[in-house]
């Protein structure tokens, strides 16, 4: 089997926009303030020389020369391994400030603890029990300041009849009886204080009917909560101070965690918290900015969600997108599936490929040793670049003379079907290798945390500490295979020919960010690999890890640059490029 390897020529690519073509000037560029959107290529001083490079015609014609108004012009700039050091330069000596981030993580402790304060605020100020108070909250979604003002209204009467309380000024969540009575439930007969009502005080059954009355309302969920008296013709709440009473262990916790979860499934916050949907995750998240926004929150679980439809998070595409794709996917996935499945073989001994490590660069097993891409096949090298441009078939067929044969209608619609089959599996193909390397990339954060980082710190003669820049490195690597992942979806839906233009940026964009976090990926993966299985022998280790500690963190930092205004490019759905006419 083949496996990934981290070393290869991977080249790094800085992805910038000027406010106008004049900027362009400034760069070693022509005078001309063109609106063109222009790929250019980094000189020997790292910044961009000429004209190199394809053209596409941004927010104005291509002929308006008179540098009225801001058009902004998306360039990158390719750096071979011997320009390494001045990319990585660019990135110590640019201050890059990381987003503020628009979310907290709240466990199940800090949930519990805001739950506690509001109903023991409620309680004091209304002078009710705290499971009345719970009750109160839970039917005004926690928001305690809406539920004062309309305590203290006309309202009072009306909200009492709504949460089951009885219309005495202070209720009691229970009362035991005063004389002998017989259960209502069982009928059996009861010495005084040996049978317990609720809120109503009116009606009263021994410890072991209540038991099982609440074991069962337990065992249906979350309607638990709003349980009343077992009488028909009686609406009395049945207050978490009863359950606490009487219920057995097993019963008061799973009440207790319903009662928990209730503070963010009846839309605690107002809506701005949800639970992470993360496999066996019992954290929340608390968003502080728009709630109706379609951002990508991460738990500390690891798990990526999108915070408007709660789907994995899918930046740079909207929701729409992930829903018409994910229906794509229904209808299309098995026959891509399969193709998936058995078209990897090395393109050189034809061997079974497993890929088994996150980044796309494969290296077939001794003594094959081909050197080749996951994603295209072709052989790895500084002139790799055809793996991201989508290359459609050719419409017409060409006879030995070269002339244009004439296909019937079968064949037009045969072949348009293979056309358009060509293109959905070129663009399942890298959605679904993005996702592998993601899992990969995940597994690689867990293992780091604290087993591999303790045997690393001692091999480097270092501290745990000291490493936080690996993960803050695989954690990049996670959020960009992410984008690149959603990206592909997003190439899907540009129509050949009417968004012929953005799909040649589109190209070149994903060409670049591909290598970018090639790179950043090989030197995290690969490089530290190396580095490790060398420090025993190695007689400069510290200084050798004091430089890959410089050039994965400055890597780290040019790739979180990049990806930031590819997303941005991406969401505003390219919109600098003129759309064809």
């Amino acid at each position: 089997m083949a496996t990934a390897t981290g070393d290869g020529g991977a080249i790094s690519g800085r992805y910038k926009r000027c406010q106008t073509a004049g900027d362009l000037t400034e760069d070693g560029g022509d005078n001309t303030p063109d609106k063109r959107c222009r790929v250019a290529v980094a000189g020997d001083d790292g910044e961009t020389g000429g004209d190199t490079g394809d053209y596409y015609k941004i927010n104005g014609d291509e002929t308006d020369n008179d540098g009225g108004g801001e058009d902004l012009i998306y360039y990158y700039s390719d750096a071979d391994e011997e320009d390494e050091a001045e990319v990585v330069a660019a990135a110590s000596t640019t201050a890059i400030q990381p987003p503020e981030q628009s979310y907290v993580v709240l466990s199940e402790a800090a949930i519990r603890d805001r739950q506690i304060k509001a109903t023991v605020e409620v309680a004091e100020v209304l002078s009710l029990p705290h499971g009345f108070a719970a009750a109160l909250l839970r039917h005004y979604k926690w928001r305690p300041t809406r539920l004062k003002e309309e305590w203290f209204s006309d309202a009072n009467r009306h909200i009492r009849h709504a949460v089951g309380f009885p219309p005495v000024p202070f209720p009691v969540a229970t009362a035991l009886s005063r004389e002998p009575l017989a259960c209502a439930i069982c009928f059996g007969t009861f010495a005084t204080g040996e049978t317990r009502s609720a809120a109503c005080s009116s009606h009263f059954y021994c410890d072991e009917c209540w038991r099982g009355y609440i074991h069962a309302a337990v065992s249906d969920g979350h309607g638990c909560l709003s349980l009343r008296c077992p009488d028909p013709s009686c609406s009395a709440a049945v207050a978490m101070e009863l359950v606490d009473e009487v219920a057995d262990a097993d019963d008061r916790a799973r009440y207790a965690q319903f009662a928990l979860r209730s503070f963010v499934d009846d839309n605690g916050g107002g809506g701005r918290i949800k639970w992470c949907p993360g496999p066996g995750c019992a954290r929340a998240v608390e968003f502080l900015g728009d709630a109706a926004a379609e951002a990508d929150v991460v738990c500390e679980c690891a798990h990526a969600f999108c915070w408007s439809c709660g789907e994995e998070a899918h930046r740079p595409v909207s929701c729409a997108t992930v829903r018409a794709w994910m229906r794509k996917n229904t209808s299309d996935s098995a026959s891509a599936t399969w193709v998936l499945a058995n078209t990897k073989h090395c393109p050189k001994c034809r061997r079974p490929i497993e890929k088994n490590q996150g980044c796309n660069h494969m290296r077939c097993r001794a003594p094959c040793n081909h050197y080749f891409c996951w994603i295209c096949l072709e052989p790895l090298g500084r002139g790799h670049t055809s793996c991201n441009g989508y290359r459609p078939q050719r419409q017409q067929q060409l006879n030995a003379g070269g002339n244009v044969v004439v296909l019937t209608p079968e064949e037009q619609r045969q072949g348009q079907a293979k056309a358009s089959l060509d293109r959905y599996l070129y663009h399942y193909e890298r959605w679904v290798a993005n996702h592998k390397s993601l899992q990969e990339v995940l597994k690689d954060v867990a293992a780091l945390e604290p087993s591999e980082l303790e045997k690393m710190a001692a091999t480097m003669h270092t501290s745990t500490m000291d490493l936080k820049f690996l993960t803050k490195a695989y954690e990049q690597i996670a959020g960009c295979r992410r984008v690149l992942r959603w990206a592909y979806a997003y190439g899907y839906f540009l129509d050949p020919e009417r968004d012929a233009a953005k799909r040649g940026l589109f190209d070149h964009l994903m060409n670049d960010a591909n290598r970018s976090l090639e790179r950043l990926h090989g030197c995290a993966e690969g490089e530290r690999k190396r580095l490790c299985a060398t420090a025993n022998c190695a007689p400069y280790i510290a200084e050798r890890y004091k430089s890959y500690k410089k050039k994965l963190g400055n890597l780290t930092e040019v790739t979180r640059h990049y990806f930031e205004n590819l997303v941005k490019a991406f969401e505003t759905d390219l919109a600098e490029v003129k759309p064809a006419k």
